[in-house]
């Protein structure tokens, strides 16, 4: 069941370091690294390809650990069976906190993971209540692992990452996104154009889509908008120039977000968050009546 042991900072530990500070050698390899009990065993509930399981060789592991590398089912049920033949290295301590980035108690397991292929065909818009979020040129990884943990916390459908932006698989983002990341398709796409074609697509499948951005002169109070009779793709800007002319362009609406403090504007995390919330708690009430048009709006798709 064990495989081979690296004390020494070889070439295929190299391999491994390069993967949290090069997005290029990410890419290349189509892999990134994982910790922790939570963030593992969503992996390999939503069934993430494993490539490797890298854990400490010099202390007594715990039941969970025992069991992942063992290819048991374990008493938390979701710690599916792990093919034998995902290669299982044992590490010296002190590299293995390397690859944990800790300077004491490094982490019992590391996971060498796979990254998808970033297609838009992995957000399902369907015919039931779609939610997307997508974030325009995000410059902090820690900004998409929370984006990502709050949409999948209120129930979003998926996001998507526009533009030169912070990438989705840099540690940062992964930690922050405790898990998340692999309950909730996540997607990485050059520009604008490949989400106009998308929702192109999918307008002329029967399945519409209002594009709305958050912004702190949004039109309507983000109360007012109604969240439940129609699929929605939330946008988001980047933390300091906020959303792009282009994006500005194409939203159905604006939103705002009210606030009473002597604060201008949230964390764009933040942000996404409360509307992500609003969005949930509209939704979660039975037979939500169709809120009302105010003066000189209309509702999306109507004209």
């Amino acid at each position: 069941m064990r495989g081979p042991r690296i004390t020494v900072r070889n070439a295929r530990f190299q391999q491994w370091q390069a993967l949290l500070t090069n997005r290029n050698k990410r890419t290349r390899a189509g892999e990134f690294l994982v910790q922790g009990v939570r963030p593992i065993t969503l992996a390999l509930r939503h069934g993430w390809p494993l490539h490797a399981l890298l854990y400490d060789g010099e202390r007594a592991l715990s039941r969970w650990a025992t069991e992942l590398l063992d290819g048991g089912g374990g008493e938390h049920g979701a710690v599916h069976g792990v093919d034998r033949r995902v290669e299982r290295v044992a590490m010296a301590a002190e590299l293995l906190a390397e690859l944990g980035e800790k300077n004491e108690s490094p982490p019992e397991v590391i996971a060498v993971v796979g990254i998808p292929e970033d297609e838009l065909s992995r957000i399902t818009v369907g015919d039931d209540g779609f939610l997307g979020v997508l974030f325009d040129r995000p410059s902090s990884p820690g900004n998409i692992g929370s984006v990502i943990r709050s949409a999948d916390a209120f129930g979003a459908d998926g996001l998507i990452v526009t533009g030169h932006a912070a990438d989705v698989y840099d540690p940062k983002s992964v930690r922050a996104s405790t898990g998340s990341l692999f309950a909730l398709p996540a997607v990485r796409v050059p520009s604008q154009r490949e989400v106009e074609d998308w929702l192109d697509r999918e307008r002329a499948a029967g399945r519409p889509v209002t594009v709305v951005g958050t912004d702190e002169r949004g039109e309507i109070p983000l109360y007012d908008f109604d969240f439940t009779d129609q699929a929605v793709l939330l946008l988001v800007g980047n933390e300091t120039a906020g959303l792009s002319a282009g994006w500005r362009e194409r939203c159905d609406r604006t939103v705002s977000i009210p606030m009473s403090g002597s604060a201008s504007s949230l964390n764009a995390a933040n942000a996404a968050t409360a509307v992500l919330y609003e969005a949930a708690r509209q939704r979660a009430r039975p037979s939500a009546p169709r809120r009302a048009v105010l003066p000189g709006q209309h509702r999306p798709h109507e004209d």
